[in-house]
């Protein structure tokens, strides 16, 4: 019967087989012969765990048959089971150890449990009995793929298709390691050679798909996953990387679809998980992501990327020394992943975490140098003054989130208007400083040679602000869940002749969007004080104090020269007719008020060094400051007292409306800028109500705002150019109140008879930079530095 049953077998009559070999197990439950082939058909059937058991049943009776041993570890790997295999992986090659199959797929399992450095041994044991094994040799590449050593993974994946050409696995493999060393174009060669011997090859129409995603060809990568799921319908990894697409595309609730696709056929895929949690965070479901990046922790423990993402999310909830936690967890686990480092001194800056801070900026500064991404650019401008640094960094961000894409084509040129078509892009059209700031002007633009339109991709809201900017463009469109694509083409359809990016890199920006060139003519203003360091961006508007003709090498873009403060103003900023008393604010009757509301990110160790020498050298005197979080006014006052002042003498402003929150500035008689990073929209707040601001100004766009708006109100007396100069101004002006009076009575005199809050005249200028650019760009002229002066 045996006999008859593997001749059924060897013919492909397997009901046949199956039946002779089960009525034999009836008679003898413990025929081996008959185990061994009954498991064997199974495993042709793709029956893994009816095999499994079976030749689990055969191990029982005879431990040491190599074959069987053989067998069941295969079987068990192929359930999905490595962990299980391994002891018979390992039973079987010490059985037969010149079974070269054996160590390749005791590797496979050693592989599939994450166990690299096993895995290359046990695929040098199979090529040291068969040197042409072309599967070894691509299993030992994906091993050093996985181990990052990028450069063997190729060698071997090379010696791979010397040995068999024909492998489209090892075209594709390639291709994947390629991608790692962002070789994009021979990667896609690799692809669709692979493709070209198996045109229904799933995998390769995926990994062809991310590299389409990585050169921002979103619609192309879209195809690609679609084709490799209508041949693998149940490819979880290609639902995922589709989804990973459409979030480039702002399509998030596809994109949260496509996830719990993925999900629904892999449950344990831990990278769908911590994507879903990505989305959530753009969607701002900020606790929901949480969620989803602790499912994928639990998964898989060592995911250095879920444990940033979850950072990013402790971080949108203010919940910032998890944050830090988290990020530190992401670096430990991988020491180069992506912008983290500069998030995480970022975040330690919000809370004024100062603890080994010198080296770790210097740890920064260099890799900056070395030009890896290591820091988005705006963390860099509170850290350093050196404007070429600055623009190193913005470079690196730029090339690899938003590189120029021709997607869309050249802009056809179109002949002069009568009126300027200009677009106004940003997230902040609402309560918000850059909505205090510029508000006024769209009010005043000409509207006889100027057409406005708003394009708003922020939070959208109903408040004072964004009604009344709402009511001064000509046309204000909410954009926020459209493509960048999408908003770049129908900026284009509206033919707008200058677009206006009031975000830069800072929170909420899309830069991808002017990356596909909206306009012919793309300018940087207000938002971002410094460069975009992207080839997109024609001009950044300026002035001669904020970038003198030394520094205009700093800034990819051209200068436009406004001929007073770059920054414009609202003189239509109610400051409340409260008038506050000390007591109400907790500041002392008599002692000297110092203030600033900067954000604390912007005070540097330095700074406060700075301040509380002047505060030791002004008896009775207070700092008023705006800490943010309970933590960061907690890490202040310790600093404080480590510094020899009592912590008493650090009190912090409450939340309170814009309107009195203007009036408070009313009690405090002068304001402490911040260095490197200026106050900006706070430093017109205090000169509005006419307090003094003292500044002091470096090399770097953002360390000369307060120049800027200084010099525009006729106060360059206030400017000082080194720490000395700025503590021993501050000493001086509160030791000597005739002083400060005569300054804060030239305050008061210059506040509307000097350009910096005269707005109709700065609008008038700005109109006259525009009219320029345009005119230049009609006599079809390239970008210069240009200005009214």
């Amino acid at each position: 019967m045996l006999q008859q049953a593997i001749q059924a077998f060897q013919s492909g009559n397997l009901d046949a087989a199956e039946l002779i070999l089960k009525r034999l197990l009836q008679v003898d439950s413990k025929n081996l012969q008959a185990l061994d082939i009954l498991g064997l058909l199974k495993a042709s059937q793709g029956k893994y765990k009816e095999a499994a058991d079976l030749w689990i049943r055969a191990v029982r009776i005879n431990p040491n048959d190599a074959s069987i041993q053989y067998n069941l570890a295969k079987a068990l790997s192929d359930c999905g089971l490595d962990k299980e295999s391994i002891p018979h992986h390992k039973k079987a090659v010490e059985l037969e150890p010149k079974n070269s199959k054996a160590w390749l797929n005791y590797g496979k399992a050693a592989s599939n449990l994450g166990c690299y450095e096993d895995a290359l041994h046990w695929y040098d044991n199979a090529l040291s009995l068969k040197p042409d094994y072309a599967e070894a040799t691509l299993n030992k590449g994906g091993c050093l793929h996985e181990l990052k050593h990028f450069e063997e993974a190729i060698n071997h994946f090379d010696q791979t298709l010397s040995l068999k050409p024909d492998y489209a696995e090892a075209w594709s493999n390639k291709g994947v390691t390629l991608i790692e060393l962002e070789r994009y174009e021979e990667a896609i060669n690799h692809f669709d050679r692979a493709l070209n011997l198996k045109p229904n090859y799933a995998e390769a129409w995926s990994n062809k798909g991310i590299v389409l995603n990585e050169l921002k060809h979103f619609e192309e990568a879209l195809t690609h996953y679609d084709k490799a799921l209508s041949l693998k319908p149940d490819y979880a990894e290609a639902w995922s990387n589709k989804g990973v697409t459409l979030i480039e595309l702002e399509r998030y609730e596809e994109a949260i679809n496509h996830f719990d696709r993925a999900l629904n056929l892999k449950p344990d895929y831990a990278e769908a998980w911590s994507n879903k949690g990505i989305v959530l965070n753009e969607l701002k479901h900020f606790e929901e992501a949480l969620t989803h990046y602790d499912k994928a922790l639990s998964l898989k423990p060592s995911y250095a990327e879920a444990w940033s993402n979850k950072g990013i999310s402790l971080n949108n909830l203010k919940r910032y020394e998890e944050a830090i936690n988290h990020f530190d967890r992401a670096l430990s686990l991988k020491l180069d992943i992506d912008w983290v480092y500069g998030e995480l001194l970022h975040t330690k800056m919000k809370i004024c975490s100062w603890d080994n801070y010198q080296d770790e900026v210097i740890k920064l500064f260099r890799k900056v140098h070395a030009y890896q991404k290591v820091t988005q650019p705006f963390p860099l401008l509170a850290l350093v003054d050196d404007a070429l640094l600055q623009k190193k960094s913005s470079e690196i961000f730029a090339q690899d989130r938003c590189p120029i894409n021709s997607a869309l084509g050249p802009i056809p040129k179109v002949a002069k208007k009568d009126r300027i078509r200009i677009g106004y892009f940003s997230a902040d059209f609402r309560n918000h400083a850059t909505g205090y700031l510029i508000a006024e002007l769209f009010e005043l633009h000409d509207k006889s040679q100027f057409e406005l339109i708003g394009f708003s991709f922020g939070p959208i809201s109903n408040d004072e602000m964004r009604q009344r900017l709402n009511k001064s463009f000509d046309q204000f469109i909410e954009v926020g869940p459209e493509s960048d694509i999408k908003i770049a083409q129908l900026a284009r359809n509206l033919n707008i002749d200058i677009a206006v990016d009031l975000k830069g890199f800072t929170k909420d920006s899309r830069v991808g969007i002017f990356s596909y060139r909206v306009a012919p003519i793309q300018v940087n203003y207000l938002g971002y004080p410094s460069t975009m360091g992207s080839d997109c961006i024609d001009y950044i508007i300026a002035d001669n104090t904020l970038i003198p003709l030394e520094y205009q090498s700093c800034y990819s873009e051209k200068v436009a020269y406004l001929p007073d403060s770059y920054q414009v103003n609202d003189r239509k900023r109610v400051i409340s007719d409260k008038q506050f008393t000390k007591r109400e604010l907790e500041l002392p009757e008599n002692g000297f008020v110092f203030c600033c509301f900067n954000n604390s990110y912007k005070v540097l160790p330095e700074t406060f060094d700075g301040w509380m020498r002047i505060l030791k050298e002004v008896d009775g005197s207070v700092l008023f400051l705006y800490a943010g979080t309970q933590c960061a006014e907690s890490n202040l006052k310790k600093e404080a007292e480590a510094r020899g002042v009592n912590s008493s003498r650090l009190i912090y402003g409450k939340a309170i409306s814009a309107d009195k929150y203007l009036a408070q500035y009313r009690v405090c008689d002068l304001f402490l800028d911040t260095f490197p990073y200026n106050a900006g929209t706070t430093a017109s707040d205090a000169l509005w109500t006419g307090l003094p601001v003292l500044t002091r100004m470096g090399q770097s766009f953002a360390s000369r705002v307060a120049g800027s708006l200084l010099n525009a109100i006729g106060l360059p007396e206030l400017i000082t150019n080194t720490q000395e100069e700025y503590e021993a101004l501050a000493i001086e002006l509160a030791h000597n109140p005739q002083k400060l009076a005569g300054i804060k009575q030239t305050l008061a005199n210059n506040r509307l008879t000097t350009p910096l809050f005269n707005t109709p005249l700065f609008t008038k200028n700005l109109e006259a930079l525009y009219i320029k650019m345009y005119e230049r760009y009609q006599n079809d002229l390239q970008p210069d530095h240009i200005s009214i002066l």
